[in-house]
């Protein structure tokens, strides 16, 4: 059967799912290169100290195999930094939002007692009451009770700070880990291409693959410049480029990525879900004459305990898994709905949300760094922007951009929840319905920090959405 040239010619795509449990698997590990894409390296920064320190043990073992394209090794350099920042943020932004949150807890308190004693001095004319209510509930009282939970609250993000084990500042030439990697790589590390053959291979992905959805990299093609789109192309050519340099004998590579994305995986393919493309198999075979394996940092890294008797704890394994799930996370799915539970945690689109900024003539510089920025506590606005100017046709949908169900606002009997604002937040002349209206308590303070010409345009999108919602059909 195997001298069969149809079965021959499409071997790759006639191949079971890969699997741990492949009969050749520990050969990769043995006697194959291993690149390790960006994203597994900058988990490096992500992990705790100990889980990193077991990880980077475990590297070690397969020093002698590692090869770094010149592609992984210029964004992993870039990268560090903006990886340190998201998290110093993501801790920030989570003490900022206890904080809040407490405060809008004492003002809570306060409006409670105030309603009490208004009801008090109303009907019962009960001063002695009224006055035990106002020592209950004086500020100095409710602030040591709320104490408590601020101490409590921000011990574990003290912890989280400290157990990770890296300054925020480190990203510069004393950065720890940069020093590790580039011992673990030694001379292993491509070269830089020639700017004209960069140019022949970003003319090639744009022109040619991305349009076809020829993989790897066609889902990055709406990214803001072709050179940032093809990240995953120049990559890929670099990968074929080196092994055929190789001796010819037992070519063997072995590709660690967190992306599981649509231009790296078949979706839906089989019964167990998306093996990577058997033309990425098929391509290297046929260009290179190299055999070639995909896998998960997971099912990585228990291969090389596995095959190289590299010693990992469960809690790391444990740690690694989180970190994979934060990147896909990171990286919605076409086919996701982003909600207001999930779009905290997943980073729009690159540079769609600027375009839903612009699209509605949003002008101010305060606005437009909300649109812009990478911390998570602006991501319900920037999904929000997005998915309502999708929703009221102020612009062209994108082919990879996710379906968005936020409201900033709505008109019902009760509010969605309880830190939604009541429509009278805001002036009579600047909310209809004030009384049967409600206001998402994010979207009030983005408002209050606009200038009054993006103020009016972000209340109109949020006035003519809740006007859509309510009268489309449930």
């Amino acid at each position: 059967m195997s001298d069969l040239v149809l079965l021959k010619r499409f071997a790759a795509w006639l191949q079971a799912q890969p699997s741990a449990k492949d009969a050749d698997r520990g050969a990769f590990f043995s006697d194959g290169i291993i690149v390790l894409d960006t994203n597994v390296l900058l988990s490096l920064y992500e992990y705790t100290e100990t889980s990193r320190e077991e990880v980077l043990s475990a590297l070690e073992q397969t020093a002698g195999r590692l090869w770094m394209p010149y592609q992984v090794g210029l964004e992993f350099v870039r990268g560090r930094r903006s990886t340190l920042e998201s998290r110093k943020r993501a801790l920030s932004d989570a003490a900022s939002e206890v904080n809040k949150k407490l405060m809008a807890a004492r003002k809570a308190i306060m409006e409670a007692k105030n309603i009490v004693c208004a009801q008090l001095d109303k009907y019962a004319r009960a001063p002695e009451e009224i006055a035990a209510l106002e020592t209950l509930a004086e500020q100095s009282a409710v602030d040591e009770y709320l104490s408590v939970y601020r101490r409590e609250f921000k011990r574990p993000l003290d912890m989280l700070k400290a157990d990770h084990g890296l300054a925020l500042n480190s990203a510069d030439a004393e950065d720890p880990i940069l020093a590790r990697v580039a011992e673990l790589y030694g001379a292993a590390v491509g070269e830089q291409p020639d700017d004209k053959v960069v140019r022949r291979r970003l003319e090639e992905a744009t022109a040619f693959r991305f349009p076809n959805k020829i993989p790897p990299g066609f889902s990055d093609s709406d990214k803001d410049t072709p050179l940032k789109s093809a990240g995953d192309f120049l990559l890929w050519e670099e990968l074929i480029e080196h092994v055929r340099q190789l001796p010819q004998t037992g070519r063997r590579v072995l590709f660690v990525s967190n992306d599981t994305k649509e231009d790296w995986y078949e979706p839906g393919s089989g019964s167990s879900g998306s093996r990577p493309w058997p033309s990425l198999v098929d391509e290297l075979k046929r260009r290179a004459g190299a055999d070639l394996r995909i896998e998960t940092p997971l099912n990585f890294y228990g291969g090389v305990r596995e095959f190289l008797d590299a010693e990992l704890a469960e809690d790391t394994y444990a740690e690694i898994e989180r970190v994979s799930e934060a990147f896909d996370l990171k990286v919605p799915d076409p086919r996701l709905l982003v909600t207001e539970e999930t779009a905290p945690q997943l980073d729009p689109p690159e540079g769609l949300a600027l375009t839903a900024f612009k699209s509605v003539g949003l002008t101010s510089s305060t606005v437009r760094a909300a649109a812009e920025s990478n911390s998570p506590s602006q991501r319900m606005f920037q999904w929000w922007l997005i998915g309502v100017t999708a929703q009221l046709g102020r612009r062209a949908l994108h082919d990879s951009e996710p379906s968005v169900d936020i409201a900033a606002a709505t008109r019902s009997s009760e509010p969605p929840s309880q830190d939604w604002l009541r429509g009278t937040a805001l002036s009579p002349g600047e909310w209809l319905h004030r009384d049967s209206s409600w206001i998402a308590s994010w979207f009030m303070d983005l408002l209050e920090s606009a200038p009054q010409t993006d103020r009016a345009v972000l209340r109109r999108l949020a006035a003519q959405q809740a006007e859509e919602n309510r009268r489309a059909p449930r």
